[in-house]
């Protein structure tokens, strides 16, 4: 994995010492509410399979959140999705929008022609972001996935061609 610079972010792969700050993100009220309970969600990211990513998302030195991309390797069916988690002190202030930019940029650069990302229905705060970074929405999926709460709720799938401004 490699390094990626958005306009004010710095996407670096995740490491050991990252633990601690990125069980603390995914633990906050605002961000469980979607990701789940935080130690399962924190060892999960450092159990990655091939064609699986994660890196942190750093802004003037700070871990601020986690940004993370799988690929479909299926020549026939090849894209990528994008997942992302920012801690809500930093909400409001594009970092989001900048991370997911920049990681579309790179997911692009290397052969991909179609991104896609599937955010809680309910997450306004992500859609908002996912719009601003050009993604569009494709439909709904009901009943897509089971939330912390255990019941389930349903998904938006959006997605990005490398064709269309983003």
């Amino acid at each position: 994995m490699t390094t990626i610079r958005g306009a004010r972010v710095l996407l670096r792969p995740i490491t050991e010492p990252d633990r601690a700050r990125v069980r603390e993100i995914l633990a906050t009220p605002e961000v469980a509410r979607w990701w789940g309970d935080a130690d399962e969600e924190t060892e999960g990211l450092y159990a990655v399979e091939e064609g699986y990513a994660v890196y942190v998302i750093e802004l003037d030195d700070v871990v601020v959140g986690l940004i993370q991309s799988w690929e479909e390797p299926d020549p026939r069916y090849r894209h990528a999705g994008i997942d992302i988690a920012v801690h809500p002190g930093f909400h409001g202030r594009g970092v989001g929008t900048d991370a997911v930019r920049a990681l579309a940029a790179h997911l692009f650069a290397t052969g991909h022609h179609r991104l896609t990302i599937d955010p809680a229905a309910a997450n306004e705060t992500a859609i908002r972001v996912y719009t601003k970074a050009g993604f569009q929405p494709v439909g709904v999926l009901r009943q897509y996935e089971r939330g912390p709460d255990g019941t389930w709720h349903d998904g938006l799938l959006m997605e990005l061609l490398k064709s269309e401004p983003g």
